[in-house]
């Protein structure tokens, strides 16, 4: 049931962008677009509404005595915040901060239903959060944390990862049962429930900054660009290095935050079944080979591998945090191999979610990337060093 209620919600998704973008263009998409335009407004009443009911402490924010680090965007989905979650998490770290990252756990597997029950009837502050790593081990699977915190815990062995909606709560139990004094909410822009001692981290897309600039549902805005102004810090985030246009349009929005340029940089390649089995970058270089990915924006996953030297003859998408199954990785190596693909190249993201598979007829490797600062390096640092030293 589980299942076919995500099939579903995938097909849902999928035509509903191919509309918001524009790629569906018959009376039926277009008179659907007026309909999401009219609720856009609708929707643009509520942000400005909810956002003035904190600011006038109608709803109260809850301060937990800790530093708050928050990396989201103005757009849903795409931006890649989990590089640089992990960047912020692993430099933090290494300045002697204990950090936690605190994930909602989107797409996560539900709690039992039991504890659904209790949660309903009971009191939620009793329920504990997720835990996926308590800095020694990792603790859950990617079907019950979220592709996204399981993929942080893997990577960072040293830092507490925790998966609740109510990120109050989460933080909460990160200070009194391991001792943290940081708190990194992956993409925590608009939670403003959890207040403090606060740096907002803003994550921008060079490629496409403010989607088609409407807000949601007409568009892929959370809230207005001029929202910007709550910034502290602004990645651009897959930068060409020639982003004088876009940075001279956030600083109409946000005169003093510091502005950071970077790229995602390969590091190598990694067999999504056997760890020990890595390649390094140019070893891709020549190679026919097919993508499988379930992410945001595929286009810029596989033009990355062709700007490294590969030759893309085959890619096959499914809709972004896509739990892909048996039948279809097997599928998906059929249709390569009648292409000549020598391998399968998937994102490390999408790696934590394959099962198992019978047959490897054809390699799988999944690409390790980490953030590269372009340019902005100052800032970076400046925003580090007012986290670990004010």
């Amino acid at each position: 049931m589980r299942e076919t209620f995500r099939a579903w919600q995938e097909q849902f998704e999928t035509f509903a962008l191919e509309v918001i973008l524009g790629d569906r263009r018959d009376k039926k998409a277009t008179a659907m677009r007026g309909v999401l335009f009219c609720l856009s407004k609708v929707f643009l009443i509520i942000v400005k509404g909810r956002r003035w009911l904190y600011e006038a402490r109608i709803i109260r924010d809850h301060p937990l005595g800790v530093q708050v680090i928050t990396v989201g965007n103005l757009t849903v989905g795409g931006t890649g915040k989990t590089p640089v979650v992990e960047k912020f998490a692993r430099v933090l770290t290494d300045h002697g901060r204990k950090v936690a990252i605190l994930s909602r756990g989107y797409r996560s597997n539900p709690p039992p239903f039991a504890q659904r029950v209790k949660n309903i009837f009971g009191r939620k502050e009793n329920t504990p959060p997720r835990v996926v790593s308590d800095a020694k081990s990792l603790l859950l699977n990617s079907e019950d944390a979220g592709d996204e915190p399981f993929m942080l815990a893997s990577n960072l062995k040293d830092v507490v990862v925790l998966v609740d909606k109510d990120r109050v709560k989460a933080g909460r139990y990160a200070i009194e049962q391991f001792g943290c004094d940081t708190l990194l909410l992956d993409d925590g822009f608009q939670y403003w429930k959890l207040a403090g001692r606060r740096q907002d981290i803003v994550l921008i897309d060079a490629q496409q900054p403010f989607g088609n600039e409407h807000l949601l549902p007409r568009g892929t805005l959370r809230e207005p660009v001029p929202h910007l102004a709550r910034a502290n810090t602004i990645f651009i985030t897959k930068s060409d290095g020639d982003c004088n246009g876009l940075r001279a349009r956030i600083r109409k929005h946000n005169a003093k935050a510091g502005i950071i340029e970077c790229v995602h940089w390969p590091l190598y390649f990694e067999d999504v079944f056997n760890p020990e089995q890595r390649e390094n970058i140019g070893w891709l270089k020549g190679r026919k080979v097919a993508t499988l990915s379930g992410i945001a924006q595929p286009e810029s996953f596989e033009q990355s591998l062709v700007e490294q030297g590969a030759e893309l003859v085959y890619a096959k998408r499914f809709a972004d945090h896509h739990r892909f199954n048996q039948q279809e990785i097997l599928n998906a190596i059929n249709r390569a191999k009648k292409r000549r693909a020598e391998v399968i190249i998937t994102t490390q993201k999408d790696a934590v979610r394959f099962p198992k598979i019978d047959r490897r007829d054809l390699p799988i490797y999944f690409i390790r990337v980490e953030i590269k600062i372009l340019t902005g390096a100052k800032d970076f640092e400046d925003c580090v060093r007012k986290i670990c030293f004010r």
